[in-house]
């Protein structure tokens, strides 16, 4: 497939801090790319330096093919970026959005009509196409904020954050949105906080933390590092945890987590079927009351603890 986006022992330091301190990326053509990590880990450094608005202090870094050092002229002509903040004009209709930047973009009249009718369509707002972007819900206006990037089909897009402050349904029309994108060919390299999102978007994912990247892989691969699958048990009576526990213990060979105010005991396993079974069989040998049993994969957040040292609802927003 190629690679979309290369870099090599990225620096960049603000004063005596070291945004990013030696990071490697590498982003196969035609995937998306999870970029996760707490804030202040550089996962916004790195994009700013990728998309050649800040310059490096040392490392190397090329996009498309492109040198970013050398071409950054090269690289605009070639990527399409949407921060944090939406760049939408409420007072226009979203087609008259995506015709405005079409003509910044030095296209003439009727292809920038062309190209807006193009992206109403791709990113399901055709229907409102002419009504006033002030009208639109958070979803539609980040759909249309995304498009708005989109007019010179970019080879490689940065998302910075793009769906902070969104509601549930609104981020699944983002989610669906950047779908449709990705299957056109686009190579998506997404920085996010919300670690379902990067579990359900991303091919790959890059963990940074301190300015450097402390893991990779895909989540599943991400996954598997917290001790791959786990047997949760709920029971129904708190009295019964000690004894559960024991049993739990003796059929993984780990001490179990437990927590009391849940009624919960948790332990990794290898063999999930196996496992399963034993546990099952015998919770009921012993007798306990079980509310609730399943064999589970890790969560992004659990690998998130392990790596960083820090649970989700304890990276300020």
């Amino acid at each position: 497939m190629g690679t979309a986006i290369r870099a090599e022992g990225l620096v960049k330091r603000f004063g005596r801090t070291a945004a990013l301190d030696g990071v490697d990326l590498e982003v196969p053509a035609g995937t998306v790319c999870g970029l996760l990590g707490p804030n202040g880990a550089g996962k916004t450094t790195a994009v700013r330096v990728l998309t050649t608005l800040l310059a490096a202090d040392g490392g190397y870094a090329e996009v498309a093919g492109v040198d970013v050092r050398r071409d950054p002229a090269g690289v605009r002509r070639r990527i399409g970026l949407t921060g944090q903040q939406t760049t939408v004009d409420d007072v226009l209709t979203g087609r008259e959005n995506l015709v405005l930047w079409g003509r910044l973009f030095h296209l003439s009249a009727r292809e920038a009509g062309r190209r807006a009718d193009e992206l109403l369509e791709q990113f399901g707002l055709t229907d409102a196409g002419r009504r006033r972007a002030r009208t639109y819900s958070g979803g539609m206006k980040r759909r249309l904020d995304i498009a708005s990037s989109l007019i010179q089909a970019p080879q490689v897009f940065f998302l910075d954050e793009p769906t902070t402050g969104l509601d549930p349904r609104n981020r699944g029309e983002v989610w669906t949105a950047l779908r449709s994108l990705v299957a056109g060919g686009t190579t998506v390299l997404l920085t996010t906080q919300y670690l379902d999102e990067a579990d359900r978007l991303a091919d790959r994912i890059v963990v940074v933390d301190g300015g450097r990247v402390v893991a990779e892989g895909t989540p599943s691969e991400l996954k598997s590092r917290t001790g791959g699958d786990r047997v949760d048990v709920t029971l129904r009576d708190a009295a019964d945890l000690p004894a559960a526990a024991a049993l739990l213990a003796r059929v993984t060979g780990t001490d179990p987590e437990v927590d009391v105010s849940l009624r919960r005991l948790g332990a990794p396993v290898r063999d999930r079927v196996r496992a399963l079974t034993g546990v099952v069989r015998a919770l009921d040998d012993a007798g306990l009351a079980v509310e609730d049993v399943g064999v589970r994969r890790p969560t992004l957040d659990e690998v998130f603890l392990q790596l960083t040292g820090r649970a989700v609802e304890e990276v300020p927003a």
